[in-house]
């Protein structure tokens, strides 16, 4: 039995761990008006609204529900397009976009709505960030955006009163189901995968929904971890950052980009805002995906992973982490507890570009990592890595090796480039060649050193062709 806030009032419904949150909107609720797109968080006409109470007041934060799993909606507040409005009563993202014809068609209206909605309430990931980079993840097929962009600009954010709905969701208590669990601490999240080691741990989603919706898969047991509110921790030190592994990306951006430009700016490519909303950090490693784009940045800057199990922790570089295709050094249950990122050098070389086919929610085809020390003219020490490349995310060990005690120079560059085939024999597929990999990791690295004289071409030029 799952409860939550549905325009108020308290919703009980029974749901299995598989059942996605738009199929319980649409076929349960008869709400028809979120739409089922592409069915993998990436088109954004699933969206929805959830609050939950964070820090003592409402947080309010656009998700997909095409990837979201229903029990992920227990103990909080749903919001749908349906209840914004009425015909006869827009609110004021609908007039806008009535106003300024931000709607074609129309499929995709609802999930715009929804995300505008969410910035007018000031939810997560749109404080301070631009209109576009709000709409990140909601797509029009129509290319309807010059009036949709028009309609956000009239709707600027307004302070709400959510004392209510904050006191309705403080009263919901816990909902619990057959075969899927809810821990609220990072103590019962341990003590649960004593009981059931062989559990799926499900943070976000924004994979694991697409092992259902487009795999088909049977995730058996599964424990959501969204709500153990101490996995979602950040500490900001002068030695560097900590990072809970619940910590979502959209709560991560400005902590990330303080320590770092470049992985501000990864942040703002990773998918679009409802999924930056709902993955997490900790999740896109434990998942241990060869294209995930954080690892490799992460790597580059020497952090280091914590797990637990029980009581137990124990700790690693992350690097260490990744041992093949699928597989990881998380033994039987153990959970990822957090990860630390340490503070690089002020005066360090760091570039870490992502390259894919579109700028906005698109997977990499190579992400590289570049964390040189320089010293006294030469390169003291280097760490490297690749996503996109390997069967994990991956240190480049030789190229590295090419470049240490060399003269910081473009010579030394170029002589270093021929390694990277060494490290790395990538796999061709739809998103790049084995040979373009290759290509465009050599180019990263030139670009490296032009961006040191000034002379650095932009990520297109550089970029998938």
């Amino acid at each position: 039995m799952i409860r939550f806030l549905l325009d108020g009032q308290v919703t009980e419904i029974e749901a299995g761990a598989q059942e996605t949150a738009l199929h319980l909107i649409r076929e349960r609720l008869g709400r028809k008006g979120t739409k089922e797109g592409c069915g993998e968080g990436d088109c954004g006409a699933c969206t929805v609204l959830l609050g939950q109470i964070v820090e003592g007041a409402v947080q309010w934060r656009a998700v997909n529900s095409c990837i979201l799993f229903a029990p992920m909606l227990d103990g909080k507040a749903l919001v749908t397009v349906e209840s914004l409005g009425t015909p006869e009563s827009l609110c004021a993202v609908q007039g806008e976009m009535v106003a300024r014809h931000g709607s074609q068609c129309g499929f995709c209206t609802p999930g715009f709505i929804m995300s505008l909605e969410g910035r007018a309430r000031g939810g997560l990931g749109t404080v301070g960030r631009p209109v576009a980079d709000v709409l990140s993840g909601n797509l029009c097929r129509c290319t309807g955006y010059g009036p949709i962009l028009d309609s956000a600009a009239a709707c600027p954010p307004v302070p709400r009163d959510d004392g209510d709905v904050r006191a309705a969701l403080a009263a919901l208590p816990r909902g619990e189901g057959k075969n899927w669990h809810v821990p609220r601490s990072a103590d019962e999240l341990a003590a649960l995968l004593t009981q059931y080691p062989d559990a799926r741990i499900v943070a976000g989603a924004t994979d694991v929904g697409l092992w259902v919706t487009k795999q088909l898969r049977d995730l058996g047991r599964v424990i959501f971890i969204g709500d153990v509110a101490d996995l979602r921790g950040i500490g900001e030190s002068e030695a560097g950052v900590t990072l809970g592994a619940g910590v979502r990306y959209s709560d991560a951006w400005d902590v990330l980009a303080r320590l770092h430009p470049d992985l501000g700016e990864l942040v703002r490519r990773i998918a679009g805002t409802p999924v930056r909303n709902a993955g997490t950090i900790g999740g896109n490693i434990a998942n241990g995906s060869p294209i995930g784009d954080m690892p490799p940045a992460l790597i580059a800057l020497g952090a280091t992973l914590t797990l637990r199990r029980g009581d137990m922790r124990r700790e690693m570089a992350l690097e260490d982490y990744f041992l093949a295709y699928g597989k990881q050094d998380r033994r039987e249950g153990e959970f990822v507890e957090g990860v630390f990122i340490p503070r690089p050098a002020p005066d360090a070389v760091i570039a870490i570009t992502k390259l894919s086919k579109r700028f906005d929610s698109d997977i990499s085809a190579v992400l590289g990592a570049f964390h040189l020390t320089i010293e006294d003219g030469v390169i003291a020490r280097a760490r490297i890595a690749f996503g996109g490349m390997a069967a994990t995310p991956k240190r480049a060990h030789a190229t590295e090796e090419a470049l240490i005690r060399k003269a910081w120079d473009e010579a030394s560059i170029e002589a270093a480039i021929p390694a990277l085939s060494r490290d790395y024999q990538p796999l061709s597929d739809v998103r790049g060649s084995s040979q373009y990999r290759l290509a465009v990791a050599g180019n990263l690295l030139r670009r490296l050193w032009l961006a040191q004289i000034g002379e650095a071409v932009s990520v297109l030029e550089v970029g998938h062709g």
